[in-house]
């Protein structure tokens, strides 16, 4: 059997059609970017190009015709969003008596499997899998999905540049370290994104920024426990290491940065509690920007400023914006407390209460206070 290749876009045959006796004649001309369909010709003898007889044509069970057209639908089409007070629960089966799974909770996100009969989704949300009654979460709304997820670029080159439009000509307006994150505000432009940064909005190359949307994901119960356990050792820890670090400072007068002569004198660190680390970080206001930097005095980065505040109370962090992002443990912007570390596009900062944080900045502007909202927050972490 002789195979005949049509090729299609979107289920429209593109061609010309030759009437001759005794066959009718279709000859079709490639169209770029078009896959390739295999109909049978049984019948006649292929002519130079394509030939078949209308008949063989109509008749052929291989032609494709529109109900086979696959139908485009939206990415967010299988994508559940939980719409509840808390949380809703994830059954092993689709029952209220079956055992809990996990946690779906308000505004996250699962992939729908299946629907059953009786009103339930099978779901799959990071680690879970289980069911979720269908009342409990909202399907196919893609600006719901958009407005709970945060579509980030995050940082694959050395140094990334910021421009002010998107082009390489434009003016930099900022400058990010490797496997910083960043949150999209825009995608309209072609091989650039539009980004939200310390220094106000800017575009970054497609080029150097790997692409990704996160959605917050259910809670299997083995996740629970292992995140309150967690949560409460590095309470312990934090205050065990805090109370050491203070105990070996008590009495002295100025930090170990603050030894020449005619230099301001800081306070070594005083208790074990976010309020500590509050007062502490005050200190150095009016203290220089430095990109990279670590040092509270001699000039530090957003990160790095977070990092060696928290150092001198003997916690580790890592020195990056992106990472401090999962340090400790989440609270709500409304519960935040002093100490807690608020976490930006690309930046993050040490809130001191009253609505207020202090931060390592720009460069033209050092560490110093601002309100908590001059930007939108993506998450407030807490380590006391």
């Amino acid at each position: 059997m002789n195979k005949v290749v049509i090729r299609v876009t979107g289920g429209i045959l593109t061609g010309v059609l030759l009437i001759g006796a005794p066959a009718v004649n279709m000859c079709a001309a490639p169209v770029a970017g078009v896959s390739d369909i295999m109909v049978s010709d049984s019948g006649s003898r292929p002519m130079a190009g394509v030939s078949m007889t209308m008949t063989d044509y109509l008749m052929s069970d291989s032609i494709v015709s529109e109900k086979d057209v696959p139908v485009v639908t939206s990415e967010y089409e299988d994508i559940a969003i939980a719409q509840v007070d808390n949380f809703v629960n994830v059954r092993a089966e689709s029952n209220t008596e079956s055992e809990v799974v996990g946690k779906l909770y308000n505004n996250s996100a699962a992939t729908v499997l299946e629907t059953t009969p009786d009103g339930w989704y099978k779901i799959n949300s990071g680690n879970v899998t289980g069911y979720v009654k269908c009342e409990y979460v909202v399907t196919g709304d893609e600006e719901l999905a958009k407005r709970v997820s945060t579509r980030y670029a995050k940082v694959a080159t050395t140094t990334l540049y910021v421009r002010q439009e998107p082009s390489t000509e434009s003016t930099i307006i900022h400058m990010l370290p490797l496997d910083d994150d960043l949150v999209v505000t825009d995608e309209s432009v072609d091989g650039w994104v539009k980004v939200n940064t310390e220094e106000g909005d800017g575009y970054v190359s497609t080029d150097y920024v790997t692409l990704s949307t996160e959605f917050v994901h259910a809670e299997s119960k083995a996740e629970e426990e292992a995140r309150l356990a967690k949560e409460e050792a590095e309470r312990e820890a934090a205050a065990a290491a805090a109370a050491a670090a203070a105990a070996a400072k008590k009495g002295k007068a100025k930090s170990a940065e603050s030894t020449s002569a005619g230099a301001p004198t800081y306070s070594a660190p005083t208790g074990s509690n976010g309020q500590a680390v509050a007062n502490f970080a005050s200190q150095f206001v009016g203290c220089p920007y430095v990109r990279g930097g670590t040092s509270l005095t001699g000039g530090a980065d957003c990160s790095g400023f977070v990092m060696s505040v928290y150092a001198n109370f003997g916690i580790s962090l890592p020195h990056s914006s992106s990472a401090l992002r999962s340090c400790g443990y989440e609270v709500s912007l409304a519960d935040a407390q002093p100490g807690d570390i608020v976490c930006y596009s690309g930046h993050v900062a040490i809130y001191v209460g009253g609505g207020t944080i202090v931060h390592a900045s720009t460069p033209s502007t050092g560490i110093k206070y601002s309100n908590v909202n001059y930007r939108s927050p993506i998450c407030v972490r807490r380590i006391f």
